[in-house]
């Protein structure tokens, strides 16, 4: 394994530039620097902690335990998106990887993803395992309204084959590599090319979203994204999250993707989305969801963050 101490030899080649986000989740960030060890120690990756106010000892975790990460401290929580992109402007691997603190790889994870990459793949993202060994819903469709219509109306039921097209929860086949219009932003490697192009992550997504939001730029640019389930990496699901919005998060990301489609496609597209997910909720006779969106259609437009 990698020496502990600040003097350690760091890798000079690697084609990976891993940014790990974290924020008061030291034990998760100390089993996803053990697991990203032996890729930095290889020489194909060079991990970066971006800290985003920790209060729990997580950076002194890392410059006592894990020297040979970069430790980044922007002083305060930046969010997300913002955080990798700190990363990216300090550093020129082919790859930037963006990466929750709660997740694992498993062996050979980021060499298989690299693989999986031709030329115009823009992002590739792995299958994502949760702590019951189930497979994560990853990967998923924009939310146009041909999808929108089709989901609520349960055109899905009748029409074989329709909810693995669409990447609907619980409808699609998790074992089969395809393009995907975007996935899941916990574990994603992109490529620096496409990273640049695009502009990186939109710092106006501080939280959830800011994943949709780059595949929808890397598809706009002619980049695809990939889905490659031979690259297994654990995750945890959600353990800062919890932390900062309780046991809701998931309406914080619906609320979060709401605001997305009323900056990138305006009020009304975010009106209609509301609209057909509410009449959806209510034919499945789901209250919480039907909530969800409800409060979508009575809110005011989203501020952007400076």
């Amino acid at each position: 394994m990698l020496a502990a101490d600040a003097d350690a030899e760091r890798p000079l080649s690697a084609r990976v530039a891993i940014a790990v986000v974290s924020w008061n989740t030291r034990a998760d960030l100390e089993r996803c620097l053990r697991a990203l060890a032996p890729d930095v120690e290889s020489g194909l990756a060079s991990v970066h902690v971006v800290d985003n106010g920790s209060t729990d000892g997580s950076p002194k975790l890392v410059r006592t335990q894990f020297a040979w990460a970069t430790l980044v401290e922007p002083g305060e929580n930046i969010g997300y998106g913002r955080a990798v992109n700190l990363v990216a402007e300090r550093t020129t691997t082919p790859w930037v990887a963006a990466s929750n603190a709660d997740v694992e790889p498993e062996p050979g994870a980021l060499r298989t993803l690299l693989a999986a990459a031709d030329a115009r793949t823009g992002a590739v993202a792995p299958r994502l395992i949760l702590p019951d060994g189930s497979t994560q819903h990853s990967v998923y469709g924009f939310p146009t309204i041909p999808l929108l219509l089709a989901f609520n109306g349960g055109l899905h039921r009748v029409v074989p084959g329709l909810g693995d097209r669409l990447l609907l929860e619980g409808r699609w086949d998790p074992s089969r590599p395809r393009t995907v219009p975007w996935a899941l932003g916990a574990f994603l490697v992109v490529r620096r090319r496409a990273f640049d192009e695009v502009g990186g992550f939109d710092p106006a997504q501080w939280l959830y979203a800011e994943d949709v939001d780059l595949g929808w730029r890397l598809a706009r640019a002619g980049w695809r994204t990939r889905y490659e389930p031979c690259a297994r990496v654990r995750h945890a699901a959600g353990a800062a999250a919890r932390q900062a919005f309780g046991e809701r998060p998931y309406e914080r990301w619906m609320a979060a993707t709401y605001d997305w489609i009323e900056r990138r496609y305006g009020r009304r597209r975010r009106m209609v989305a509301a609209a057909l997910n509410l009449a959806g909720a209510l034919l499945r006779r789901d209250g919480a969801w039907a909530r969800v969106h409800r409060r979508a259609l009575q809110r005011p437009a989203p501020q952007r963050r400076a």
